[in-house]
């Protein structure tokens, strides 16, 4: 029997499309489609000098840990090992304490970008300006600690408090 070749990998494109299909009729916190904050992460991701390889990460950064796509499936994903490493790596584990993960982050080459992007939109005063306050609290205060423990400067403060006005 002879060897089958290996599938060609994914295109960013082909990545963009199984990612908005995996999220699918999924929604933010604030009720918006999930996939524009995929998309706000990826284009983040991009405007940071970020590979092809990190866009496609920042994508599926959220695949597996919200049970869009299984670890089977990312496994055997033709995918290279790099995005399968950063996409592991922003993927929260259930009871694990904050520090590990952000410790694995750093120690993923190329992870730390895709979590930058994906906190800074998390963290954008205009998403969080349509939560309630006790919520837009506990979001703001966790995303700062997590900038923290990854080194990244916290954004400037009139940048972290939505406007009262509107």
């Amino acid at each position: 029997m002879t060897p089958q070749p290996p599938s060609p990998e994914l295109t960013l494109a082909e990545v963009e499309a199984l990612a908005r299909a995996a999220h699918a009729g999924q929604t933010d916190k604030a009720g918006r489609p999930y996939a524009e904050h995929l998309a706000a992460v990826a284009d983040g991701v991009r405007a940071r000098g970020g590979s092809a390889e990190q866009q496609a990460a920042a994508w599926l950064h959220d695949a597996v840990e919200d049970d869009a796509l299984s670890r089977a499936w990312l496994d055997r994903a033709a995918l290279p090992q790099s995005v399968k490493d950063m996409v592991l790596a922003v993927t929260k584990r259930p009871g694990e304490p904050v520090e590990e993960y952000a410790a694995r982050i750093l120690a993923t080459p190329g992870a730390l970008l895709v979590k930058e992007a994906d906190l800074a939109h998390n963290a954008d005063p205009a998403r969080l300006a349509v939560l309630d306050a006790p919520t837009r609290d506990r979001l703001s205060a966790k995303y700062a600690y997590v900038r923290s423990l990854l080194g990244l400067a916290n954004p400037p403060s009139w940048q972290q408090t939505p406007s009262r006005d509107g």
